[in-house]
C-alpha cells in the first residue's frame, strides 16, 4: 500500500542530499514521506516504487537512483506507436509475445540490476527482464495484448532508465556514452598531469632557493587549481562507488583506492596551503590518470574478446541454401540478406526470414521458453531462433544473421543447467577480505611509524592504500576464460559460455554417439536390395527424405537420382525410430525394421539399415557401410591415456569389430534407444563420474542434456540442439583432446595468475609499509599490476594455443568441409571415398 503523506509537499531553502539520486538540493528541496527530494522526478519515481513495494531498490545501495529532472512527457514516444519503428526494435513478435532489446546509458549498479530485472511487478505485461551489466542492455520479454513497447519505454524514462534509441544504429554502437565519459576523464586528468609536472619542474631541478621561494606559492596554487578537476570528475566514479558501498554498509574495492586519493589530496593540500612542502600534486593526477589507463586497456580487452565472439567465431553450423534447383551447404556467416534457404525439420532459423514454400510449425520455445508451435503459412514472417517442428519449408532471409543475439538465446536459462563457477566464487571470497585486511595493514603500518616520523606513516598509510590491488585476482578469471572462448570459437569449437571450459577441465568419461558422430554422411558404400523401385517411387522416397536432418537421411538423399518435386503432407518423425509421410494418397515410411515392418528378415552383418515401405507393403532396404571420420584412431589413443571412453550406439551390432579397435569391449553398447543413452549417463553421474557427451542431437538429446558436457556434433546440417553446452565442427573431431587439453591449461593459467597477484600484493606491501615508496611509484605500479595480469592471460593462452595448433583461423578449413549437392543430378560415389578417405574441395584433407 501507498504510504499516506506526512505532510504537505513544502519548498525550503536548507542543503540535503535527494533520497534517490543523492544529487545535493541546491535550489528547492522536496519534503515529501519525510524524505527530502531534489526534484519532482525524482519524488514521482519513489512514489511508483512505494506502490509496487520495490522500495528495497534504496536498501541495496544508497541514493542508486538516475535524477529524470522533469516529468516524462507521453507525446515524446509517441512515435514508436509506428508499426514500422516497432518492427526494427522487436527481437521477436507472434501476436502474443514479444521480444526486445534495449541501451539502458545510466544502469550503474546492483539497485539498478535489481529494479530492472524486476519490471514485472510494475508492468504485469512484462514477463520478464534480464540485464547485461556490461553491455548495459536490456532484454525485455513482454504480452503483446497487455502493454506496448512504448509504455514499456515510458515507464522506463519515468524511473529514471530512459533507453538510448537511435533508429540508425539498433544493430552496433560503435562508442557507447560510458566509452565517450571513460575519455573524458583520462582526457582531464591527463592533461593536469602534464601541466602539474610542468609547474613542479623547479621541485625536480632544486632552482636556486631565492627563484623558488618566490614562485612556490604561485605554482602550489596553480597545481591545486588543475588537481580539483581530478579530484572532482576524473575520480569522481571511485569515490561515489566507495561512498555508495559505505553507505550500504559493503566494503568494495575502491574504497581503499578513494581512501588513498583523498589521503594524497589532502596531504598535499595541506602541506601546499600551510607552507611545510610543494605537496604531492603530480603523484595525485598522475595515480588517476594511470588507473583510468589502466581501466581504459581493461574494457578495450574485453570488448576485443566480445566483438570477436560475438562477429567473427561464428556458430559452426551450416544452413542449406538454395539456388534454383540445386542446394548447397554453406556457412552460418555466408548468410546474406536475400538468400533462400532450405529448413528441415527440428533445424534452426538462423536469421529473420519470410515463409516461401511449405508449412511452418515453428517451435519459438528457444525464444520464449513457450514450446507450444505455432502455424505459419506462405508470406508470414519467421524469427530468429524458432525450430522447424514438420517438414521442410523454404525462407528468404531478411535480416542479417545476429551472432550475438543467437549466443543470447542460448545462455537463456531455460537452457543452461544450475552450474556456478568454483573459480570466481573464491575470486570474489578473497576479494571480499582482501579489501578489510588492506585498510588494517594501512592503519598498523600507520600507528607504527608515526610516534617516530608523521611523514614516514602518512607516506606509509597512503602507499600500502594504493599499492595493494586484488584486481589482478578478479581480471584473471574472466580475461583468461574469455581468450580461451575466442581461440576455442576461431577453430570450430564454440562454447556456450566461460563455465563450460571449468567443467570441461573436471571430465573423467567421455561418451560417444556412433551415426553422425564418429561416422560422416559422405562416401561409404550404399546399396538397395528389395523390390525394383519405379521412378515415381524414388521421387516418393527422395521427397520424404528430404524433410529430415538425420545423418542417413542425407546420405541416401543425395544418392538417389532426381530431384525430390513431390508435394508431402503429414511429414512426421519419430526419434530413434524413422519418419513417414504422406503424398496424393499413399503413405511412405522409412526408417528401422521394428518402425516399418517388424516381420522383415534378419540384418545383414556389417551395415546399416534403413527399410522402405510404400502403401504398408515393405519395398526393401538400404544398406550402408559406415565411413569413420579420419584420425580416430590417433585421437582416441591419445583421450584413452586420460579418460574412460564408451560408444553408445541406436544401431545393431554389425560394427563391433571395427569399433573394438577404438573402445574397450565392455565400453560398447548397442541398439541404445534415447532412453537408454540417458540413463546410462545418470548411472555413471550417480558414481560421481563427470560425463562429456559427444552427440548430434537427433536420437540423444535427453544424454546430451543431462550429461555435465554436452557437445553437438555439426557437419553439413544445421544440426544446433539448444540444450548442449558446445557446438563442434565435425572436421575438427580428430582435434578434440587438444581442446581438452587446452581446458585443462586455462585453469592453470588462472592458478598461476592468483600466485603472481598474490606475489605481487606481498612483495609491495613490504615495501609500502616501510614507507620506501612513493606515491607516485605506487600509482604507476598499481594499474601496471592488473595489465600484467591481463597481457599474462592473454599472452599465455595465445602461446598455449600457438603450441597445441590452435592459433590458426580455419574458416577456409570449414568452408571446404561444406558439401555443395547439385539435387537435380546423382550424386557418385569416389572410390578413392570408399576406401576410407575423405577428399575435400581443393585437395585431400
Amino acid at each position: 500500500m501507498r504510504s499516506e503523506i506526512q505532510s504537505p509537499p513544502e519548498t525550503t531553502s536548507a542543503p540535503a542530499a535527494c533520497y534517490h539520486c543523492g544529487l545535493p538540493c541546491e535550489r528547492n528541496r522536496i519534503h515529501f514521506d519525510e524524505k527530502d527530494f531534489c526534484c519532482q522526478g525524482c519524488k514521482m519515481v519513489y512514489e511508483i516504487l512505494q506502490e509496487n513495494r520495490l522500495c528495497r531498490y534504496y536498501s541495496l545501495n544508497a541514493q542508486p537512483g538516475s535524477s529524470p529532472k522533469e516529468a516524462v512527457q507521453s507525446a515524446r514516444f509517441a512515435y514508436l506507436d509506428d508499426a514500422a519503428v516497432q518492427a526494427s526494435l522487436l527481437r521477436f513478435h507472434n501476436g502474443t509475445i514479444a521480444k526486445a532489446t534495449f541501451y539502458i546509458p545510466s544502469m550503474h549498479c546492483s539497485s539498478c540490476i535489481w529494479l530492472l530485472e524486476n519490471l514485472y511487478k510494475l508492468n504485469p505485461g512484462i514477463a520478464d527482464s534480464k540485464v547485461d551489466f556490461l553491455r548495459k542492455e536490456l532484454a525485455v520479454t513482454f504480452r503483446e495484448k497487455q502493454t506496448s513497447i512504448r509504455e514499456i519505454v515510458e515507464r522506463l524514462a519515468a524511473i529514471g532508465y530512459e533507453p538510448a534509441i537511435n533508429l540508425d544504429t539498433l544493430e552496433t554502437r560503435e562508442e557507447t556514452a560510458s566509452h565517450r565519459a571513460l575519455y573524458l576523464r583520462i582526457g582531464v586528468a591527463g592533461f593536469s598531469f602534464g601541466n602539474i609536472m610542468l609547474l613542479s619542474f623547479p621541485e625536480y631541478l632544486s632552482i636556486g632557493d631565492d627563484l623558488l621561494a618566490s614562485f612556490r606559492s604561485f605554482f602550489g596554487i596553480l597545481n591545486i587549481l588543475l588537481a580539483l578537476p581530478v579530484l572532482l570528475y576524473s575520480a569522481s566514479e571511485y569515490l561515489l562507488s566507495a561512498w555508495r558501498g559505505l553507505r550500504h554498509r559493503t566494503v568494495n574495492i575502491d574504497v581503499p583506492l578513494s581512501l588513498g586519493i583523498l589521503t594524497l589530496f589532502g596531504r598535499s593540500l595541506y602541506e601546499i596551503l600551510s607552507g611545510s612542502g610543494a605537496g604531492y600534486m603530480d603523484s595525485f593526477a598522475g595515480l588517476v590518470f594511470l588507473l583510468l589507463i589502466g581501466k581504459l586497456f581493461q574494457k578495450k580487452t574485453y570488448d576485443t574478446l566480445s566483438f570477436e565472439r560475438d562477429y567473427k567465431s561464428f556458430f559452426p553450423i551450416a544452413v542449406t541454401r538454395k539456388d534454383g534447383d540445386s542446394e548447397q551447404s554453406i556457412p552460418l556467416a555466408r548468410l546474406q540478406v536475400g538468400d533462400r534457404i532450405l529448413v528441415r525439420n527440428q533445424e534452426l532459423i538462423p536469421a529473420d526470414a519470410v515463409l516461401i514454400d511449405g508449412t511452418g510449425r515453428i517451435d519459438y520455445s528457444f525464444v520464449t521458453g513457450e514450446a507450444e508451435p505455432v502455424d505459419k503459412q506462405v508470406g508470414d514472417l519467421i524469427y530468429a531462433g524458432g525450430r522447424q517442428a514438420g517438414g521442410a519449408i523454404e525462407l528468404e532471409v531478411i535480416k542479417a544473421v545476429s551472432q550475438s543475439y543467437l549466443t543470447q538465446l542460448w545462455n537463456h536459462e531455460a537452457f543452461t543447467q544450475n552450474r556456478e563457477s568454483r573459480i570466481n566464487t573464491f575470486a570474489n571470497a578473497v576479494s571480499k577480505y582482501f579489501t578489510f585486511g588492506i585498510i588494517a595493514i594501512a592503519l598498523l603500518a600507520a600507528l607504527y611509524w608515526l610516534p617516530q616520523d608523521r611523514t614516514l606513516a602518512l607516506n606509509a598509510f597512503t602507499a600500502v592504500l594504493i599499492i595493494a590491488c586484488p584486481c589482478a585476482l578478479a581480471l584473471s578469471t574472466p580475461f583468461t576464460l574469455g581468450n580461451i572462448l575466442r581461440i576455442l570459437g576461431r577453430n570450430q569449437f564454440y562454447l556456450k559460455n566461460t563455465i563450460v571450459i571449468e567443467t570441461l577441465a573436471k571430465i573423467s568419461e567421455i561418451v560417444f554417439d556412433k551415426t553422425g558422430t564418429l561416422t560422416h554422411g559422405g562416401g561409404g558404400q550404399l546399396d538397395f536390395k528389395g523390390n525394383a523401385l519405379t521412378s515415381e517411387e524414388v521421387q516418393l522416397i527422395k521427397s520424404l527424405l528430404r524433410h529430415s536432418r538425420h545423418p542417413l537421411s542425407l546420405r541416401i538423399y543425395r544418392h538417389l537420382p532426381g530431384a525430390a518435386a513431390v508435394d508431402l503432407q503429414d511429414f512426421r518423425e519419430t526419434a530413434g525410430m524413422g519418419i513417414e509421410g504422406r503424398s496424393a494418397g499413399r503413405q511412405i515410411r522409412i526408417g528401422s525394421r521394428a518402425f516399418v515392418d517388424p516381420g522383415a528378415g534378419r540384418r545383414e552383418p556389417g551395415a546399416s539399415e534403413v527399410y522402405v515401405a510404400i502403401d504398408g507393403e515393405l519395398r526393401g532396404h538400404f544398406r550402408l557401410r559406415s565411413q569413420y571420420r579420419r584420425g580416430l584412431a590417433k585421437v582416441f589413443a591419445a583421450l584413452s591415456r586420460r579418460y574412460r571412453l564408451y560408444l553408445l550406439s541406436g544401431d545393431n551390432a554389425a560394427e563391433r569389430e571395427n569399433l573394438t579397435a577404438f573402445f574397450d569391449p565392455d565400453a560398447l553398447r548397442f541398439e541404445q534407444s534415447p532412453h537408454d543413452k540417458l540413463a546410462f549417463i545418470r548411472s555413471l553421474q550417480a558414481d560421481g563420474r563427470k560425463v562429456l557427451m559427444i552427440g548430434d542431437g537427433l536420437n540423444d538429446a535427453g544424454a546430451l542434456r543431462q550429461s555435465d558436457v554436452g557437445i553437438s556434433i555439426a557437419e553439413d546440417l544445421n544440426n544446433f540442439f539448444p540444450a548442449c553446452d558446445a557446438i563442434l565442427q565435425a572436421g575438427q573431431l580428430d582435434r578434440l583432446e587438444r581442446f581438452l587439453h587446452f581446458a585443462r591449461r586455462g585453469m592453470t593459467i588462472i592458478r598461476i595468475n592468483f600466485i603472481i597477484s598474490l606475489l605481487y600484493n606481498l612483495i609491495g606491501l613490504s615495501f609500502a609499509v616501510q614507507g620506501t615508496l612513493s606515491p607516485l611509484i605506487c600509482a604507476v605500479l598499481m594499474p601496471l599490476s592488473s595489465i600484467s595480469v591481463i597481457l599474462f592471460s592473454t599472452g599465455a593462452a595465445g602461446l598455449m594455443a600457438y603450441r597445441l595448433g590452435l592459433n590458426r583461423t580455419l574458416r577456409q578449413s570449414w568452408e571446404k568441409t561444406v558439401l555443395s549437392v547439385d539435387d537435380a543430378s546423382e550424386a557418385t560415389v569416389n572410390p578413392a571415398i570408399a576406401s576410407g578417405d575423405l577428399l575435400w574441395k581443393g585437395g585431400r584433407l
